[in-house]
């Protein structure tokens, strides 16, 4: 999950440093950025923002990691990870 998360952020930061956008100050923001820019729908980067801050718990508070809130995001947000990719699969065949 972890990966997974840093992956979609760091595709982000690349899209966004490509396209000369707004330097985003958190990683929430990368995906809120790619919203206002129509790289991703802006519903869904609303919805997937708050993964960033996830991500931030399974780095550096993975001691304390409720493991309940793991499985509920695990059961009921997966996909939307599967989502990030085709989204940005479909930017990147716009882009050639």
């Amino acid at each position: 999950m972890e990966v997974a998360l840093e992956c979609a952020i760091d595709i982000g930061e690349m899209i966004i440093s490509r396209e000369k956008l707004k330097r985003p100050e958190a990683y929430q923001e990368v995906f809120l950025i790619l919203g206002e820019h129509g790289i991703l729908p802006r519903d869904f980067a609303i919805k997937f923002a708050p993964a960033a801050g996830f991500r931030n718990i399974l780095v550096h508070m993975y001691a304390k990691i409720d493991i309940g809130r793991l499985y509920y995001y695990l059961q009921n947000n997966i996909e939307d990870i599967e989502q990030f990719g085709k989204y940005i699969a479909q930017y990147g065949k716009n882009e050639i």
